[in-house]
């Protein structure tokens, strides 16, 4: 299964697809200081509630906007997944061209909407 995590000002979605197909997804307040071992807690008690294992996730996606949680996502997946997360931003090969003056400017979320949307 791949964990999608989209972490923004205001909320942080998480996401759950198993073979392209969304299967569980919750909308959390953010908290900017949100340690690892915090992060280790919430998800595991979504999981929980859902069903779910967390050995199950194979792969991760993040998406952040919020410099300081950046180091605590990643800090959890080496955590739980012994490797790193892929972590979306302007260098990422999406197949679309970022066509903006400065694209390191560009936010992990807008480049998510935009291949969403496309």
């Amino acid at each position: 299964m791949l964990l999608c995590i989209d972490a923004g000002n205001t909320n942080i979605v998480i996401g759950i697809f198993q073979d392209d197909i969304l299967r569980n997804h919750w909308r959390i307040r953010t908290e900017r200081e949100m340690t690892s071992d915090e992060f280790t807690v919430l998800i595991s008690n979504l999981f929980i509630s859902a069903k779910l294992e967390i050995q199950s996730i194979r792969d991760v996606i993040i998406s952040c906007v919020v410099p300081p949680l950046l180091s605590s996502l990643k800090e959890f997946c080496l955590l739980h997944f012994n490797h790193e997360p892929m972590i979306v931003g302007p260098d990422t090969n999406t197949g679309l061209p970022i066509k903006y003056d400065n694209p390191k400017e560009v936010g992990a979320d807008r480049i998510v909407n935009a291949v969403a949307a496309y």
